[in-house]
């Protein structure tokens, strides 16, 4: 993409840098500042643009005797890049090169940490690249495989979670032959249920949520002689993501998660002990979850989503129906 500056603040600091008395790699080092602060929260694509930018010009300051400062601008430029939102490769394409040309420099001059991390976002964008058959999910797996080494759930708690999710979707993703798609599903579980041993409700509500919630859509999809035994262990789980999504402060997310929990509803019998009898308030429940999920779809322009939901609905309805008749009959 071609590099321009919008933001009146930005261009008035590169004038002032140009002109400054400071060292190149005083300018350089300030020039990497200025752009992780557009790219922290960015209100607009263009800050991410305008910080893509930044780095370009702090490359172009960049002699062949500061390898880590080079390295920086690059490893920042790629995570400016893969956050921009674009359609096509072409970004993810960019900033996959700049984080694989960073990294040989990272690795031989930077702490284990900041290799770890640019792993770690490299196996973001080559998870993204998949869809485009420009990457395969194994290469990312192997990103995040090296980046964990390093982030343990010991010492790194909320990175490990985010990397075992991250490892645990890309496993659920790869498509693989039927005799072992029940492994790689066992596999994901672990994963979750691997960073669940780390991260807490108190100390990390965000990522105890996510992974719940992920946890529960990979046990109520999970391939096993014991289906109703995984979906009440997912509907478990998803109450304990519900503890922290909820309507006023994550709204989506607290509308995916009831969705999800819907689904697991609508496939579980009242009661399990005697499943002849039918789940008709289960379906009842999971109406009610649907509608209030669609509506908040809706509310937010989760078009697509909010017709997902709208179609489930239409099953639940028929559902019912028969067990209207039924009743009717006896």
């Amino acid at each position: 993409m071609t590099p321009t500056i919008s933001d009146t603040n930005v261009k008035a600091a590169l004038a002032a840098i140009e002109s400054d008395i400071a060292t190149v790699s005083e300018k350089i080092e300030m020039l990497i500042e200025m752009a992780a602060g557009l790219q922290n929260k960015p209100k607009t694509p263009q800050q991410l643009e305008d910080a893509v930018s930044l780095y370009c010009r702090g490359l172009e300051l960049c002699p062949p005797d500061y390898p880590l400062l080079r390295a920086r601008c690059l490893s920042g430029m790629g995570t400016a890049l893969r956050t921009i939102p674009y359609e096509g490769p072409d970004v993810l394409l960019e900033a996959k090169t700049a984080y694989e040309t960073a990294l040989p420099i990272l690795e031989e001059y930077a702490s284990p940490e900041e290799v770890a991390e640019t792993q770690m976002n490299l196996g973001v964008v080559l998870q993204g690249l998949v869809g485009f058959h420009q990457a395969t999910m194994p290469e990312a797996v192997q990103a995040y495989q090296k980046a964990v080494r390093v982030f343990t759930g010991e010492s790194y708690p909320q990175e490990y979670a985010i990397l075992q999710n991250n490892i645990a979707i890309a496993y659920l993703s790869m498509p693989l032959s039927p005799e072992k798609d029940k492994m790689r599903q066992g596999m994901a579980v672990q994963s979750f249920e691997a960073a669940l041993q780390w991260v807490t409700l108190i100390d990390h509500p965000t990522e105890y949520a996510m992974l719940q919630n992920n946890l529960a859509n990979a046990l109520q999809y999970l391939s096993s002689t014991h289906p109703i035994e995984n979906n009440l262990k997912a509907l478990a789980a998803y109450d304990e993501a519900l503890k922290v999504r909820n309507a006023q402060d994550m709204p989506i997310e607290y509308a995916n998660t009831i969705a999800n929990k819907a689904n697991v509803l609508f496939n579980l019998p009242d009661d399990v002990e005697h499943p002849e009898f039918g789940n008709a308030n289960n379906l009842r429940q999971s109406q009610a979850y649907y509608q209030e999920a669609k509506k908040i779809f809706s509310d937010y322009g989760q078009i697509e989503r909010a017709n997902i939901v709208a179609e489930m609905l239409k099953d639940i309805e028929k559902e019912l129906s028969v067990f209207t008749h039924n009743s009717s009959l006896n």
